[in-house]
């Protein structure tokens, strides 16, 4: 039975749990519990700009094991990621335009996150007007996914926190009049997504300009559990141990917000990236407005997913 939801403040990083809950961390505030079925952690950084340079000041390397890995090597071929017998991290053959291939999506700014290091950094997820995923004419996306993540697999099993940080493209800016998708689990019948992170104006929502930029965390019903603005400069830091956390600049994570009882049954898949849906239309996946000449991008680092089953979370 899922729990049920409640708010407990508390000042500290250090919680113990349930191995259901949904959580907040940022540094420097007051910590906020809820209780959930998943741990999400979300850090907004306040790091480097895109141009500036390459330091590893503050940076650390994940504390738990790692169960995927999705961070890119500094040495990365990018046509490496077009075929499953050189991708190494992702999926090859999902989820992306047809006939569309990794190298021609993923691009490779300067910099590096939190949990990147020097041995690892930034891959940017780009949509045009050829990200048309089979027939979903509606949608424009792009979705990395882990390369062993399946349906039924570990990712979706005991207590696991995934962790992301997103950087925008002032060059490739998204179009907050749109709802977007940026981070997801997407249930293995394809009929919801568990936890979403989202951007944007959502589909049938009246919403201000600050709420329009800002990131939100949903569930499966679209019910908004948390939201925090959008930093158009700096790294901002996630992390779901299916409890979420916020950290600013190179800060370790701390809790801000915490356990809301939510459904993440079903199985399912992770997904970072890009999904874009349309406006002037019920009927998202199919039609509907996208305006043309798209050139759209996030910046994304610091993807992996722990093992946090003995109450470690990488901080």
């Amino acid at each position: 039975m899922i729990p049920a939801g409640g708010f407990v403040l508390n000042c500290t990083p250090q919680i113990t749990l349930p191995s259901f809950l949904s959580s907040i961390l940022r540094s420097h505030s007051i910590a906020l519990t809820m209780i959930t079925n998943t741990l999400l952690t979300v850090a907004v950084v306040a790091s480097t700009a895109l141009a500036a340079p390459y330091w590893t000041n503050n940076r650390v390397d994940p504390a738990c094991h790692i169960v995927f890995d999705g961070r890119v090597p500094m040495n990365i071929t990018p046509t490496s990621l077009d075929v499953q017998s050189t991708n190494t991290l992702f999926n090859a053959d999902y989820v992306k335009g047809n006939n569309l291939t990794w190298s021609s999506i993923l691009q490779f700014p300067y910099g590096a996150s939190r949990f990147d290091g020097d041995s690892f950094r930034a891959v940017e997820v780009t949509i045009s007007d050829k990200s048309i995923f089979q027939k979903q004419v509606g949608f424009r996306r792009a979705g990395l996914q882990f390369l062993k993540d399946a349906p039924d697999g570990e990712g979706g099993k005991g207590v696991k926190t995934l962790h992301w940080s997103v950087k925008q493209d002032p060059a490739k800016p998204l179009n907050l009049t749109h709802e977007y998708l940026n981070v997801w689990h997407e249930a293995a019948d394809y009929s919801n997504n568990q936890i979403q992170f989202q951007t944007g104006t959502l589909i049938g929502k009246s919403e201000n300009d600050a709420e329009k930029k800002s990131f939100k965390i949903l569930d499966r019903a679209g019910k908004a559990l948390w939201s925090v603005p959008i930093d158009f400069s700096n790294w901002q830091n996630f992390a779901a141990k299916l409890d979420f956390n916020q950290s600013t600049g190179m800060d370790q994570l701390k809790l801000v917000a915490g356990p809301l009882a939510t459904n993440l049954t079903g199985g399912g898949q992770y997904q970072i990236g890009i999904l874009k849906k349309p406006t002037g239309t019920s009927d998202v996946a199919n039609a509907g407005y996208q305006e043309p000449n798209l050139n759209e991008g996030q910046i994304y680092g610091g993807l992996f997913l722990e093992d946090s089953s003995k109450g470690c979370i990488s901080l």
